[in-house]
């Protein structure tokens, strides 16, 4: 963030110097104030985002702020084409007009003096952002408003997030394209070259993101807990490691979870396999197996029963490697993370 900040500042205090006849220092401070107007238009354009999915209903968790962009967290997807677009277009919408309120004033103030410069900078960088967020691909607002109107079409939001995602990739690939041209044409300076770079990096991984997001949405109604369950195989408290891993590899279904069970036969503790596996083989006769165990109390804990978007959310939620599933106060079984990233993702290989 800081190096994109001092690289901006000195691109556009080279500008700004240039056009007034500052010197170094005026020049500088310029470029800072075009920084500031900057993250300043970004973070109103992303309150209009905010605040529109506030009014249809959509719970907003924060809002990131970067000096290439930025981005609202919401709680849930827009409920139907209307509202995405509605939200989509927000931020743009605010940035242009915070960007033709820019134009008014510059055209009203004598050329080249501070003012005229500083109204110049509120109205390029709305500009700039309003511009830019509306071409049409994911992870742009424009490729949000692509989304929902592919999806009005086709009635299927997953399809309609994959193709604004490969027209985000293409979006990403013709910035590189318009920026080398620029630089090669002189229009654009050098110095800005790997900041343009850097957007169209940026672009082409959340485009990839998106089509990800996708694919992996489309397999959701696949998540059936009670198949992904592992069963639970006990052993008592104080056991040697090695003892309970003979017991397990001779005894338990495949797949199972070793537990730890108190005196009463109740499961209070899980072994972890990596922590299990760290212990030297000589090690293993002496060394008691709740020693490589994780208290249940310290997992995350998923009720049977829950359907598929409960499960992701739940997950979402709550990250972790393995989950304690439960009917009641009984402990069923364990979902491994892992499990469920190979339903949503069956191609990808996992370590189990």
């Amino acid at each position: 963030m800081l190096l994109l900040a001092l690289l901006v500042t000195v691109v556009y205090a080279r500008f700004a110097g240039e056009r007034l006849d500052l010197t170094p220092l005026g020049g500088f401070l310029i470029g800072l104030g075009f920084v500031v107007s900057l993250l300043g238009s970004v973070l109103l354009h992303e309150l209009g985002h905010a605040l529109t999915a506030r009014r249809y209903g959509i719970g907003v968790r924060g809002i990131t702020l970067e000096l290439l962009g930025g981005y609202t967290e919401m709680e849930s997807d827009a409920p139907n084409p209307r509202v995405e677009l509605l939200v989509s277009l927000a931020g743009p919408a605010v940035s242009a007009v915070l960007g033709a309120l820019g134009v008014g004033v510059t055209l009203a103030l004598p050329d080249r003096t501070l003012a005229h410069q500083l109204a110049l900078q509120l109205a390029l960088s709305n500009a700039v952002v309003a511009a830019f967020n509306v071409l049409p691909g994911l992870p742009l607002d424009g490729g949000r408003a692509l989304r929902a109107a592919i999806w009005a079409a086709t009635r299927d939001r997953h399809r309609a997030t994959e193709v604004a995602g490969w027209v985000g990739r293409a979006v990403a690939v013709g910035t590189v394209g318009s920026v080398v041209l620029l630089t090669v044409e002189r229009i654009l300076v050098p110095l800005a070259l790997p900041l343009m770079l850097l957007v169209a990096v940026t672009l082409w991984r959340g485009a990839g993101q998106s089509i990800r997001y996708a694919r992996i949405s489309r397999r959701v109604p696949l998540i059936d807990l009670a198949r992904l369950t592992r069963p639970v195989f006990g052993v008592p408290t104080g056991t040697p490691l090695a003892e309970a891993q003979r017991r397990h590899a001779a005894q338990a279904p495949p797949g199972a979870a070793v537990a730890v069970l108190d005196g009463a036969g109740r499961p209070v503790a899980l072994v972890d396999p990596a922590a299990a596996e760290a212990v030297p083989p000589p090690r293993r006769p002496w060394l008691a197996v709740d020693a490589v165990a994780r208290s249940l109390d310290q997992l995350p804990v998923l009720p049977a029963g829950l359907d598929a978007e409960r499960v992701m959310a739940a997950v979402q939620a709550h990250p972790a490697a393995r989950y304690v599933v439960t009917a009641g106060e009984d402990v069923v079984g364990v979902l491994h993370v892992a499990d469920l990233a190979q339903v949503l993702e069956p191609t990808r290989k996992l370590n189990r």
